[in-house]
């Protein structure tokens, strides 16, 4: 009789190893050997286009430096320390990592203490059993509650699981809106600066269509050239005046933007004047395998999905019984003097099972719902990783594109150029009408414009590779299951605000076991 009691304790624990439920295991994601889109001359002369070697390598953490400006540089560090955006993500990372703590504390005992101060009359005319007299007493009660659920099947701990694969995804999700952020930031500096070089090229256009006037004016007087030479050229003046004033619109706006994404007011925020005249720099790709672990999108995605597997073992638990244990303990007594006496303790223990025989489909739809969000869970999940490949080789064909463009508009320049000038020296001469000259004109002022238009637009599709690419992150800096779901969580991890801080390593799927 005396080993009955290590034997219960022996089938209990036996029994709380066990979890129902499906195992979890990394969704097959779509993949592809190399990208399809050619690499540039410039990533060939690089080198940078080795998918035999991936390593060679990497971005960095600060990748915008990528791009050798230093305004660029101040106005990216400013994002990370006053972007509200980026202050509110950070904040629902902190929130799903204290629901991680709230999800493990159901593997505890709760234990409650309260007291009870009562004085008590009894009514000498009570029904059924009436007092001769009246007379009170007092109840004095000290109790100690305790009650603890024996987790059988798992439940509580697949719900623990959970809950640290919801905060891994949020601090994904926090990376994700750190990288949009330094993106948007260089996409509306680099469009700040082409609208710089915009303003430069038709201020330089309107000089020299003044001296363009001036020369019909000039020969007007001299009476070589007639009246509508002089209106044709005034006319011209005026229209790039025109096109140098709208300018100034774009640019403020991008202005604005960058006062705002790094937590200023606009009236509060200036940039200098500096024209776009750099070129975009070369970004190492990798192979397509690695985007699985670099976009901090899909990597949210796929613990999501495991979130999602969790919950069907959760939902699966319900069929089965419920143990759990209870217990009281304290003092009692009629008398404050002998409340805290030896004999006015009292205690009882017991374990209740509970089984739901009946509910009318309600485990049975919980357990579909559970299992069609993990089906939506993995789509998603595919569906991201497909948009990741999709916006890498929409970069990758845009720079390969562009870059032949613009050896193109600089041929293009050259000759507008040259026709210029041949038919200014042919108005000059008395060859040729104004006409002629405003048609070259307009063809140079446009070919300029779109030369300065390619270059921003290199500039874009060179971020917007980066930030296809997940910049310099890999999902090896998620914060380890293992710390967001055991105790250490509660030491070390609450002091940290910022996703990423512990140590880095690569997540685990758990397998339920």
């Amino acid at each position: 009789m005396r080993y009955k009691p290590l034997l219960l304790t022996a089938v209990l624990l036996l029994l709380a190893s066990c979890t129902v439920g499906p195992n979890y295991v990394r969704p097959a994601a779509p993949l592809t050997p190399a990208y399809k889109e050619p690499p540039s001359e410039a990533y060939k002369n690089a080198g940078v286009w080795k998918p035999a070697h991936p390593s060679d390598d990497r971005l960095r953490a600060n990748w915008w430096e990528l791009f050798g400006d230093e305004q660029l540089d101040a106005l990216e560090q400013q994002v990370a320390l006053a972007n509200q955006d980026l202050k509110a993500a950070e904040a629902r990372f902190r929130e799903a990592r204290a629901r991680v703590g709230y999800a493990r504390a159901a593997e505890f005992p709760t234990i409650g203490v309260g007291s009870d101060i009562r004085s008590l009359r009894d009514s000498p005319n009570q029904p059924y059993f009436p007092l001769r007299s009246s007379h009170a007493t007092g109840d004095f009660a000290l109790p100690v509650d305790l009650s603890y659920e024996i987790d059988l099947w798992g439940r509580i701990r697949r719900g623990v699981v959970a809950a640290g694969e919801e905060a891994q995804a949020t601090a994904a999700d926090l990376e994700s809106v750190k990288l949009s952020l330094h993106a948007e930031l260089a996409i509306d500096y680099f469009e700040l600066r082409s609208a710089d070089a915009q303003q430069r090229l038709l201020e330089d256009t309107v000089n020299a269509y003044s001296d363009s006037l001036q020369l019909a004016r000039n020969r007007l007087d001299g009476g070589v050239s007639p009246e509508s030479d002089v209106a044709q050229a005034k006319t011209q003046l005026d229209t790039a005046r025109v096109q140098a004033t709208d300018v100034a619109v774009r640019r403020a706006q991008y202005e604005h933007a960058i006062a705002v994404l790094i937590g200023k007011p606009p009236a509060s925020f200036g940039l200098a004047a500096a024209p776009l005249d750099s070129q975009p720099p070369v970004v190492p790709t990798g192979v397509p395998s690695e985007l699985l672990e670099r976009r901090p999108d899909i990597a949210a995605a796929e613990r999501r999905a495991g979130q999602a597997n969790e919950r069907i073992g959760i939902a699966i638990a319900a069929y089965y019984p419920s143990l759990s244990l209870t217990g009281i303990g304290g003092f009692e007594s009629s008398s404050s003097a002998t409340w805290f006496d030896w004999p006015s303790r009292l205690w009882a223990v017991g374990l209740s099972l509970a089984q739901t025989v009946y509910d009318g489909g309600r485990r049975r739809a919980k357990t579909e719902a559970a299992r069609a969000h993990y089906d939506a869970a993995i789509a998603d999940y595919c569906q991201t990783t497909l948009t990741a490949f999709q916006q890498v080789e929409d970069n990758l064909a845009a720079l390969s594109i562009l870059e032949r463009e613009a050896q193109q508009q600089d041929e293009a320049v050259d000759s507008a150029k040259n026709n210029l000038r041949l038919f200014t020296d042919r108005y000059v001469g008395g060859r040729d009408n104004y006409l002629q000259v405003i048609t070259a004109q307009t063809a140079y002022l446009d070919n300029e414009r779109n030369r300065v238009e390619i270059r921003r637009r290199r500039m874009d599709a060179t971020v917007l590779l980066v930030k296809a690419l997940g910049g310099a992150w890999t999902a090896a800096a998620l914060p380890k299951l293992d710390e967001l779901t055991h105790s250490s969580i509660h030491r070390s991890g609450a002091s940290s605000s910022r996703a990423g801080s512990s140590s880095p390593e690569n997540p685990q799927p758990n397998d339920g076991g």
